[in-house]
């Protein structure tokens, strides 16, 4: 069991929050917005997070404070003292698993973030037009050196911080890069409101036509709600094995809730002013980010300096997602009592780096090599598309499915409301109701939607 906990309430929320608040708020949310209609995508996208989202990231502190271990023995523990077997050790498998094989090509995009840094500080983005801007891109990813140096950077940094324990090193950066990342949200938001197109922005962004809403983008916007909010990484029950019996899970769950959706919704009031303000598409996919705002940051006042601090925005965002991504395995390595927890991340960010590099091969010297044609979901995909494909597509959804059934009906009703410490009768049903079936079937409808197309 954990012996160590966190310094204090604030400290879990910072490391908590700051790892929720990645890329899937600042490279996936503002693209699958713009691609689904924006204003009513977003309400659905509200509604998703608050009554499924929230109860569901309850259930796993919950889970990961009573076990005090890490995601995989704390599962099989309550599985069988509830059961009398250990079923359910699937879901700390996966919680360990899958966050391992993200952070493969969640670390090149994050090296990517690092790139464009030091291009927006060299002045590369000054006077950019729409086909040099494309051809940065495309520069990045036709050299394995250069991306392999980015992902090794990314890598080790986040294996050095892990490695050095919860006070000494995941607290001391939460502490800084959690504030440093509302700060430059804040302050480019307010930027891209005062040179961009912000009232196009506010209109594409809350109101809410639904007729430019699908019902493949409804569950789209389920799917991001959960990835967002990091329901099934992994990462919940990996930090909250170290909460303390004094922190009241419901006001962490909402606290974690509220700050990630203000993060998402700032994210979009950084992108879109710019996109609508130089006339660019704000449907322009997962390139919105890398291939088209350093075409607008390019005509901007004090562009250079606005790129460099945008992209140290997205750095530090998957910087701090991948100290939450990369725990739950060192956790589970170290409970092997043959490793100490430095050597523990050492073995960890060795494996991330192998996969890192297979993804950064996808984009040049195998951009042509499709390891799994056998399989027709998988059938064209590289191996950077074929990581981003399983694990967002199958393991997570999966994994928030098994995590709504353990909490709602396999664990006793009494215990998890215990565990979970909520006072209120009211509040208890409302979180039975969503975790015993809103929670379930929603989830299902993704995970078929994503796995059967």
């Amino acid at each position: 069991m954990k012996t160590e906990t966190w310094s204090s309430r604030t400290t879990f929320l910072f490391a908590t929050i700051s790892c929720s608040v990645g890329l899937g708020n600042l490279w996936r949310f503002p693209y699958v917005a713009g691609e689904n209609g924006g204003g009513a995508f977003v309400l659905v996208y509200l509604f998703f997070v608050f009554s499924i989202g929230v109860p569901l990231v309850m259930a796993e502190l919950a889970i990961a404070r009573r076990g005090h271990a890490s995601p995989v023995a704390t599962t099989a523990a309550i599985s069988a003292e509830e059961s009398g077997h250990s079923r359910w050790q699937i879901i700390g498998w996966m919680s360990v698993l899958a966050p391992l094989l993200a952070l493969g090509f969640y670390s090149v995009v994050g090296g990517w973030s690092l790139d464009y840094l030091l291009q927006a500080a060299s002045g590369a983005f000054v006077d950019a037009d729409a086909d040099r801007a494309g051809k940065l891109f495309a520069n990045v990813l036709a050299s394995p050196l250069r991306m392999i140096a980015s992902l090794s950077i990314m890598v080790i940094s986040v294996a050095i911080v892990v490695g050095s324990g919860l006070s000494r090193g995941i607290e001391q950066i939460a502490k800084f890069m959690m504030p440093a990342l509302f700060a430059l949200l804040f302050s480019l938001a307010i930027y891209s409101n005062i040179v961009g197109d912000s009232d196009r922005a506010w209109d594409f962004m809350f109101n809410t036509d639904f007729s430019k809403l699908s019902a493949n983008g409804i569950l789209i916007a389920l799917g991001q709600s959960l990835f967002s909010i990091a329901v099934g990484t992994g990462a919940l029950l990996a930090y909250g094995a170290y909460l303390s019996d004094d922190i009241s899970i419901p006001q962490a769950a909402w606290a974690i809730g509220l700050a990630d959706t203000f993060a998402a919704l700032l994210a979009g009031l950084v992108i879109f002013p710019i996109v609508f303000g130089s006339g660019l598409d704000a449907g322009e996919g997962p390139g919105l980010i890398f291939a088209t705002l350093p075409l607008a940051f390019s005509v901007m006042p004090a562009g250079q300096f606005v790129a460099a601090l945008f992209f140290l925005l997205v750095f530090l965002a998957a910087f701090t997602s991948g100290l939450g991504m990369m725990e739950p395995f060192v956790s589970w390595a170290e409970e092997r009592k043959t490793l100490s927890r430095p050597k523990a991340a050492l073995l960890t960010g060795a494996l991330v780096w192998v996969l890192g590099l297979a993804a950064v091969f996808s984009f040049n010297i195998w951009k042509d090599f499709t390891p799994l044609d056998m399989i027709e979901q998988l059938r064209g995909l590289t191996v950077f598309s074929i990581l981003d494909y399983v694990v967002s597509n199958f393991m997570l959804p999966f994994n928030a499915l098994l995590i709504a059934l353990m909490a709602g009906w396999a664990i006793n009703s009494v215990r998890m409301r215990q565990d979970i410490g909520i006072k209120s009768d009211f509040a208890w049903r409302a979180w039975q109701l969503s975790t015993r079936l809103l929670a379930p079937i929603a989830v299902t409808c993704v995970f078929l939607f994503n796995v059967l197309g």
